[in-house]
């Protein structure tokens, strides 16, 4: 089931990609790829993966969201977020920290009585913190407050808010998320100008899934890995099984076998094709707002 928030939602095309970045251009008939044994790819791999258990969120955090109504205002407040990434032209790092820090906060403190204002609250918050930790400049409440919020609130809530935040976080702010796979991905893997191509296609899905209750069910590394197995099957689909065998091979049974079960799912709820020659997916979770 999909938010019903987002049936309305459009591509940003700006904070994305330009157009020539989508699947519809043709990267070639056949593309050698870099060798895939990648050492120090492995290890920070693997590293990533240990530190993933931090920056999870409390378990049955899918069935407290349904039991409490709150899917739909999470889209909200998420759609929110995507929104002011594209207003500031924040990193999509910073944007996905944002939305683990609202996730792994709503569910440790698995309150009965959510109001949406306090959602919002708590969304300011986690971005204006995020900004911080991975932004080298800053901004003030007031610029944070853009429109698209229900409600306003004074610096000083949100300040009082930070902090309530940030200690129920434990002050662990350095979280792994599902874009961290992909950032990991970089030159010594693909090719430059490659890798240029595979990234905003790549990252469209992982913006995706953040407003998909389905893919909450998995770790960020199944989902990124997923979102770099569905762009590297489009883009270069005669080379693309090795390199997701050479990854497959760095974990476990029960992670291959979610990896298998994320990636159908990413499969059927996105397409890489639309009618008007755009990169758009056809699934009502659309990722962005024209601002």
């Amino acid at each position: 089931m999909v938010c019903e928030c987002m049936d309305n939602l459009l591509c940003d095309e700006v904070w994305l990609s330009n157009s020539e970045n989508t699947f519809e251009e043709e990267v070639g008939d056949f593309v050698s790829l870099k060798s895939y044994e990648n050492k120090e790819f492995e290890e920070t791999f693997a590293l990533y993966l240990e530190k993933e258990a931090s920056s999870l969120t409390e378990q049955d955090y899918a069935k407290y969201l349904q039991s409490n109504n709150l899917f739909v205002p999470r889209c909200r407040v998420i759609q929110w977020l995507l929104k002011c990434g594209s207003h500031f032209n924040l990193s999509f790092g910073t944007v996905f920290l944002a939305v683990n820090y609202l996730d792994r906060f709503v569910s440790i403190c698995q309150s009965n009585d959510w109001k949406y204002w306090m959602l919002e609250l708590l969304s300011i918050s986690c971005l204006s913190v995020a900004i911080k930790f991975n932004e080298k400049s800053t901004l003030s409440m007031d610029e944070i407050q853009v429109e698209g919020l229900n409600y306003s609130f004074e610096s000083s809530v949100i300040l009082k808010m930070e902090l309530i935040l940030l200690k129920a976080l434990g002050w662990h702010l350095n979280s792994v998320t599902s874009y961290s796979f992909l950032e990991i991905v970089d030159s010594d893997f693909l090719e430059s100008h490659l890798y240029h191509k595979f990234i905003s296609p790549a990252t469209e899905l992982l913006l995706q899934a953040t407003l998909d209750q389905k893919m909450l069910e998995f770790r960020p590394s199944i989902i990124g890995i997923s979102a770099l197995w569905c762009t590297l099957e489009h883009l270069f689909p005669q080379t693309s099984d090795t390199y997701i065998a050479y990854i497959m091979r760095l974990l476990n049974q029960s992670q291959k076998d979610d990896m298998i079960k994320c990636h159908e799912l990413m499969q059927r709820q996105s397409s890489f094709w639309c009618e008007n020659q755009r990169h758009c997916p056809l699934s009502p979770t659309t990722v962005l707002l024209n601002t």
